[in-house]
């Protein structure tokens, strides 16, 4: 049977069904431009579980176990669960956390970058053309020889490791629930102000994690295979769902009264301009050397990918850095260490990008 969904017009269509339900998740609670950010929301579950102790950012979001087990979900009914792991995972997780560190200075992944614009932010301008530069340059890499080695099969035990850990965090939600008023429930934190504090009903956000993630499996949906299939092979397939989720949020913005274009007082964002380019482009070079967007790394993990699940736990790790350590941006700016965690980064991928490239013959 046809795969609808990996034809030209159903990735349009899956883009333009995942801006709708990020616009409307904002609409039903969560933050401002933020109804799907993988890295804020990865960021929050660090916080839930006490990685780090920023307290305005600490919530367990449903969003992210519903994209793994969606995910799983259509690999399994599908037959595309395929178990691999074992190219290059401790590089994996260094892209990871550098990945993050990036984002968080920016304050958003690609997936945020996108619906910050399509609610109106123009700081969000500056980030997406930080991010299709460092893409840019992770194609230089790979026309050069980059490689993070081959992958192999493995146990299937391995490809369900990180689902089951998502599995394992709505379990704690249950067991620990929010409580009002307070900031601890059993071994969770939950923030009682600020973007933690604002976020949808468990029960929406799940079943649209769990859909997006099985409509993103079918689909191979990917923000940043987006830019790199265009500046590699002049290839727009990806790029027709990004456009799509640009319009849709765009459109659903305007009908419920999201949109305030403008550089000033945006929603979780600052006007930092170079250091929104920056962030971005060490966030796009890292994405570009781990071969997929961090909505993509979820995805894959989901379907069996041990080393996508690697560079998820990186990112995680990376979240703690950031706020543990004075690296994450704020509405006030940049962290007190986010510049130099920048520079630091960019320096660590383009190492990468340098010393793993096979001799081309």
């Amino acid at each position: 049977m046809k795969n609808f969904l990996a034809t030209r017009w159903g990735i349009v269509c899956v883009g333009g069904i995942i801006g709708i339900l990020a616009a409307l998740l904002q609409k039903w609670g969560n933050p401002g431009n933020m109804g799907i950010c993988v890295a804020c929301f990865e960021r929050d579950i660090a916080g839930a579980v006490g990685m780090h102790r920023a307290g305005v950012v600490q919530y367990m979001r449903p969003e992210i176990i519903g994209f793994v087990l969606g995910a799983l979900i259509a690999a399994l009914s599908f037959k595309d669960f395929r178990p691999r792991a074992g190219s290059a995972p401790i590089v994996r997780f260094v892209l990871g956390v550098f990945a993050m560190i990036g984002a968080l200075v920016f304050l958003g992944c690609p997936w945020r970058a996108m619906l910050r614009l399509a609610g109106g932010d123009g700081n969000a301008i500056l980030g997406l053309l930080g991010l299709v530069f460092g893409i840019f340059i992770g194609t230089r890499f790979l026309r050069s020889g980059y490689t993070l080695g081959r992958e192999t099969k493995t146990y299937p035990a391995v490809g369900l490791l990180l689902p089951g850990i998502m599995v394992l965090f709505f379990v704690l939600m249950l067991i620990f629930p929010q409580i009002q008023d307070q900031h601890k429930s059993g071994i969770l934190f939950y923030s009682l102000k600020g973007p933690g504090a604002m976020h949808a009903p468990i029960i929406i956000s799940l079943i649209v994690g769990l859909g997006v993630g099985f409509i993103a499996q079918r689909s191979r949906f990917c923000t940043m295979g987006a830019f790199r299939d265009l500046i590699l092979f002049r290839q727009t397939h990806l790029l027709g769902g990004v456009i799509a989720l640009i319009v849709t949020a765009f459109a659903v913005n305007l009908l419920v009264g999201q949109f305030h274009p403008g550089f000033a007082d945006q929603p979780v964002a600052h006007d930092l301009h170079i250091w929104n380019f920056l962030g971005m482009t060490l966030a796009g070079l890292a994405f570009a050397l781990a071969g997929g967007c961090p909505g993509r790394q979820l995805f894959m993990a989901g379907e069996g990918d041990g080393d996508a699940a690697v560079f998820v736990l990186g990112m995680i790790v990376g979240a703690a850095f950031s706020h543990n350590f004075g690296l994450a941006s704020s509405p006030a700016g940049v962290g007190p260490y986010g510049i130099q965690a920048v520079f630091l980064g960019l320096a660590v991928c383009l190492g990468i990008g340098f010393f793993m490239r096979k001799k081309l013959t």
